[in-house]
Order: structure tokens, then C-alpha cells, then sequence
């Protein structure tokens, strides 16, 4: 097996997973244009061009594909993708100091792991009225700590993000046990899992927001500082919780997108 060409493809898919996680457009009645700190953005606009046109010709045609399967075998995959994400949330709840949080998600994985067949289903939040899945990374964990976002940044093949989220990508990558068997084997095995995971987190979430990113990049007039709005929206909305804070106002939308009853995707509106 060619590892390097898994790579290639793997950084590929990665962008994708950056544009499609804050595609969903933005409600913006009663709320002004949030201003976000871009001094790199001559540069970035370059790179988010290049992403872009390696989504549209790599991801895209794949995210297509996967779309055309049954709606509760994509949900299992999502599910299980989520399942595997448990120890870096749990290290992060910690870090931030969230017992809470750390206990849902104990539990979360317990339930799901026990009784939702290793985690191809979420038992543990039912019919929606249960403990839902809470997404944390240590860039989380350092806005939680009052570290500024710094600088937007557009990463060639990884997409939106700021400087601190960037730099909470390494401790993020040692938090993960797969990381780990990786480092500590060799065999090809753990990179492949570590491919993998990635590649179906990215085409699954880009196959969800295929319409709510097409609609969006035609009804921009500039679509790169949309994404770059959505995306420090949706972190600061991540950082809170969904929660209100002083001086902090919440973005009219959550930025996470799910299906309903009907198979439509949705954007959850924040209350």
C-alpha cells in the first residue's frame, strides 16, 4: 500500500472538512458584520482559491457518491467517526475545568459504545432529548483560558482557521491514542485508520453541506470573507458552548449541521 499517495489524498479531503464545517449561511437580521483580524489576507485569499478549486475537483465528486447512500448507514459512519473523537473531547473538557462536560461525555461513550453496537448508534442522545454530542479541541481550550484567536489564517489543504486554533492542533494530535499506536508501531495499520477517519469525516460532512455551500458561495458577493465570518462565529459559539457572555454576542446560528426527520439538512438556530 502506498502510504505517501494517502497522504496526498488525506490533506486533500482535510480541506473540504474546514469549508463544509461553517457552510451553513448565516442569519444575519439584527446583527452587524463581525470583523475579524485578517492581516495575512492578500495571501489567504491565494490559498482559500487554490482549496477551493482541490474541493471542487478531488472532494466534491466524492462527497456526491457518498450522498447516494441510505440515510441511516451515513448516520452509523457519523456516529462512529464521532465515537473516536471521545478521548481528545474528554481531555479537553477536563482542561477547560468542565465536569460537566466530562461527564456527558463518560457517559456518551458508554452508552453508545455499550448499547449503540461500538458506537454506530447515538443511544445516548435518543430521539434528540438526550446528552448530544459536544465537539472540544484544545483551540477550545484556549480560547475557554482567554487566549485571543490571533491572526485569520487560510491553511493551504487544512482551510479556515486563526493562529490559536493552529496551534492547538499539536496538542490535539498527541491527545489521540491513534497517534499514539502510530508512533509506538510499524505497521502501516494506525496511519491508515488515521487516513481513513479523516478522509470520512471529510466526505461525510462535505456530503451533508453540498447544497448549503453551493448556495452560499453563489449568493456571496464575497464568498472568502463570508466563510472567514462564519468561521470565527462558529468558534467563538463553540468556546461558549452556545452560551451567552458579557460583551460576547452569540451568532444568530450554530453552524452545526444534522438532518431532521425528513432527511433535510438544517441549521440549528441559537436561541
Amino acid at each position: 500500500m502506498n502510504i505517501q499517495r494517502l497522504l496526498q489524498f488525506f490533506m486533500v479531503c482535510t480541506l473540504a472538512l474546514g469549508l463544509a464545517s461553517c457552510a451553513t449561511p448565516q442569519n444575519t437580521a439584527g446583527t452587524s458584520a463581525t470583523v475579524v483580524n485578517d492581516p495575512f489576507e492578500d495571501v489567504n485569499r491565494v490559498i482559500f482559491d487554490v482549496n477551493l478549486a482541490l474541493d471542487k475537483v478531488i472532494v466534491r465528486p466524492f462527497a456526491s457518491l457518498y450522498g447516494e447512500l441510505p440515510g441511516g448507514i451515513k448516520d452509523s459512519i457519523r456516529n462512529f467517526l464521532r465515537n473516536l473523537k471521545t478521548p481528545v473531547i474528554l481531555a479537553n473538557n477536563l482542561l477547560q475545568g468542565d465536569i460537566q462536560g466530562a461527564s456527558d461525555t463518560v457517559g456518551r461513550f458508554l452508552t453508545n459504545t455499550i448499547i449503540g453496537l461500538g458506537g454506530l448508534f447515538d443511544v445516548a442522545n435518543g430521539n434528540g432529548k438526550g446528552i448530544a454530542y459536544r465537539p472540544e479541541d484544545f483551540g477550545q481550550t484556549l480560547g475557554v483560558w482567554g487566549t485571543s484567536e490571533g491572526p485569520y489564517l487560510m491553511l493551504p489543504i487544512l482551510g479556515p482557521s486563526n493562529l490559536r486554533d493552529t496551534v492547538g492542533m499539536v496538542p490535539d494530535y498527541f491527545m489521540d491514542p491513534i497517534t499514539w499506536w502510530g508512533i509506538n508501531s510499524d505497521k502501516d495499520l494506525p496511519t491508515v485508520i488515521a487516513i481513513g477517519r479523516r478522509v470520512l469525516e471529510t466526505v461525510d460532512t462535505r456530503s451533508r453541506n453540498m447544497k448549503q455551500l453551493e448556495d452560499l458561495e453563489a449568493t456571496s458577493l464575497d464568498f472568502y470573507a463570508t466563510i472567514r465570518s462564519l468561521y470565527h462565529q462558529q468558534r467563538e459559539n463553540m468556546i461558549r458552548n452556545g452560551d451567552e457572555a458579557e460583551g460576547a454576542p452569540i451568532p444568530s446560528v450554530n453552524f452545526e449541521i444534522d438532518e431532521d426527520d425528513d432527511g433535510k439538512a438544517k441549521a440549528a438556530l441559537v436561541q
